[in-house]
């Protein structure tokens, strides 16, 4: 029978949580601050005995450990979903799942269990020693246990210091420790201190203009900023601390804090102590080594997604920013620049287009109306200018001009989707500015999206978890998760390419000495960000480079490098990093042929070149040629440059994997005007 349940022994204590590294050592430990700082009930300020009672337990000196009719009006309350959800459970069945039980299933036997043993508490304690108790061991976020530790860890003062406008906020942390901290969730922090301001009104704890008094009050203004009280890292490990906090927030994101920081598990990771180091190494010590460099970011994973190595940046403590993680990690991301034409270049392949298909590449091209209505003026870098190219130099060479007019023929929405089935979870707008990388990205986002390139098309999720355990409990046992994307022979025709970028293209920096490299440069407008991504058959890697105040600040006049690119210095990191960590002599498939239909005018923007009187025309391998649309007279807007900087310096040069250009038969040319090289007139 459930009453024939005894009741549990005293309040444990919490159990560390250990963190380990690919090899089986140690590396961290998760922990909270319980009964760190106890203090006695008389030390506690009626202020906040009153909010605790008020927002938590109102018939707490009533009820004999369970309220029916509490529980009966949270269900209510709940079941309308108005507002902050109510709690059902009295004072002393809180205590009971702190202290006794722990976090579990909630079932009804289980809930059963607490109320039983919460009448038998109330049997063997005062109300007054039960509530000292719960105000001890209570979560209250960042890692603090106890109303001691949480005074110290929002306000850093003792416990008894605390007012109305402090007490009001602690108390409403109880009910969403993990969600509600002012410095991360402001909204559902002031809702929560409204809730409990609220209940203390009710209860005639405090008057309305008292509560309206705190209302005014800004919370950020009177709570301390959080420092990182909950976890030590143990190893010495370069750069480790950013991998610990990334492995830590993947952990709460599933289970609670109070599991993560008290629960005794044992994580073990994907982390390669000897990658980690080579990768440190490779961005701050032996490249980004001065105090005035920008910073730089670095994520590896292997064939499986497993996070090898992880550069968030140079010192955890003075930035507290990931910045290899994007929104994950404190941070935003950042433009992906040119390393984003690859995505457009599968979606072509794989809507059965070849990479044969022919564009002419000047300098730079308006297409009217394309950016929303607006007029879209592309350029290339440094106003490179390429005559007749097809998709494959367009690649090695990073031509905007080409993949403008390309993303107008295939649609924006498809690149989007492409990006979205290899990896990126970031919000992608379907517009044609995509195709440039002027959205957002992580540098995890995007070594896992190459990672599909790598894995000849199929999709893996990045993990950083390999098990996880509690007690004799296995709580995960990783397999890794892939889906296909891309036909094996379409991901290897993506993957020939990249191989001719860092053969012979913007990418030639990044060859490795011992064997192939496969890869895409990315810079973004005036040099603001700066990338290199590839792979090898056994580690794919992301390297970004850039400040982290933004893009605003271009990357100039670094380590003796005017304008870096993405085929400068990131190139000399990611080659750094992988001829030491992965050498690899084995090769991809390469396709003998580039089978698929040429791509037509259809679905092309009208576009015209700022130095011509015609739109120039596209050459397809059959000799065809689109129709002509005459320039837009002089009064017609242009709008000013969205370029993407990528890292040309040179046109094509001719290869065997390029067919010649077709001849096309020229015709009259208007009086004075000068066409751009590769351009022609069709008839």
């Amino acid at each position: 029978m459930i009453t024939h349940i005894p009741l549990p022994p005293e309040v444990p204590q919490a159990q560390t949580s250990i963190v380990y590294d690919g090899t089986g050592s140690q590396l961290a430990l998760f922990h909270g601050d319980e009964n760190r700082f106890p203090v006695r009930l008389e030390q506690v300020p009626k202020v906040a005995i009153d909010a605790v009672i008020a927002a938590e337990d109102r018939k707490y000196f009533e009820h004999r450990g369970i309220d029916p009719l509490g529980i009966a009006r949270a269900t209510w309350a709940d079941l309308r979903k108005k507002g902050v959800r109510q709690g059902g459970s009295t004072i002393t069945q809180q205590y009971v799942k702190n202290a006794f039980v722990g976090e579990g299933d909630r079932n009804l036997i289980r809930k059963l269990k607490e109320a039983v043993a919460a009448v038998k508490l109330e049997r063997k304690y005062t109300k007054q020693q039960i509530l000292e108790r719960y105000l001890n061991t209570v979560y209250f976020g960042r890692g603090a246990y106890g109303i001691q530790a949480a005074s110290k860890a929002y306000f850093q003062k003792d416990a008894s210091q605390l007012d109305l406008k402090e007490s009001a906020y602690l108390v409403g942390l109880i009910r969403a420790p993990a969600g509600s901290d002012v410095a991360d969730n402001p909204g559902p922090a002031k809702q929560l201190r409204t809730f409990v301001l609220t209940a203390m009104v009710e209860t005639r704890a405090i008057t309305p203009a008292q509560a309206a008094e705190v209302e005014a009050i800004d919370l950020a203004s009177y709570v301390a900023p959080p420092t990182q009280n909950d976890t030590t890292v143990t190893s010495p490990i370069k750069g480790v601390e950013y991998f610990v906090e990334y492995v830590r927030q993947k952990l709460v994101a599933t289970y609670s804090e109070d599991q993560v920081l008290r629960g005794g598990m044992r994580i073990y990771t994907s982390l390669d102590p000897r990658l980690q180091n080579l990768a440190y190494d490779s961005v701050y010590t032996e490249t980004l080594n001065r105090t005035s460099d920008p910073a730089g970011a670095l994520v590896s994973l292997d064939t499986d997604g497993h996070v090898v190595a992880m550069v968030g940046g140079k010192d955890w403590a003075a930035s507290k920013v990931n910045l290899a993680v994007g929104a994950d990690g404190g941070g935003s991301g950042r433009q992906g620049g040119s390393t984003f034409k690859p995505f457009l270049l599968a979606a072509t392949i794989r809507e059965g287009y070849s990479v044969q298909s022919s564009f002419s590449g000047p300098a730079k091209m308006v297409f009217p109306e394309a950016d929303n209505g607006k007029d879209w003026q592309v350029e290339n870098y440094e106003e490179a200018a390429f005559g007749q190219i097809n998709l494959i130099d367009a690649t090695v060479n990073s031509v905007n001009t080409v993949y403008a007019q390309l993303v107008t023929a295939i649609g924006p929405e498809k690149v989007v989707d492409m990006a979205h089935q290899l990896g990126i979870d970031s919000p992608l707008d379907p517009v044609v500015s995509v195709t440039l990388g002027t959205h957002d990205v992580s540098v995890m986002e995007m070594a896992d999206a190459y990672l599909t390139f790598a894995n000849e098309g199929n999709q893996t999720e990045p993990r950083a978890i390999k098990r996880l355990t509690v007690g004799g409990s296995v709580l995960l046992d990783d397999r890794p998760q892939r889906k296909r994307v891309l036909e094996r022979d379409q991901a290897n025709t993506v993957n020939f390419i990249l191989r001719q970028v860092v053969e012979r293209g913007s990418g030639e920096r990044a060859q490795l000495p011992s064997g192939a490299a496969w890869g895409k440069t990315g810079t973004t407008e005036d040099n603001g960000d700066a990338w290199f991504i590839g792979f090898n058959r056994k580690l794919t890697t992301a390297v970004w480079m850039g400040y982290p105040e933004g893009q605003s600040q271009p990357l100039v006049n670094i380590h003796g490098v005017p304008k870096v690119n993405g085929g400068s210095l990131p190139a000399d990191i990611w080659r750094l990093f992988m001829s030491r960590a992965a050498p690899d002599t084995e090769a991809y498939p390469e396709p003998t042929t580039f089978p698929g239909r040429p791509i037509t005018s259809s679905g092309i923007l009208r576009y015209t070149t700022p130095t011509s009187s015609v739109a120039p025309s596209l050459t397809y391998d059959d000799g065809s040629t689109s129709g002509t649309v005459p320039r837009q007279s002089s009064e017609t807007p242009v709008a000013p440059p969205v370029t993407d900087a990528t890292d040309v310096t040179e046109p094509a040069t001719p290869r065997t994997t390029s067919p010649p250009t077709p001849s096309t038969r020229q015709c009259r040319v208007p009086p004075g005007v000068d066409l751009p090289p590769g351009i022609t007139v069709p008839c």
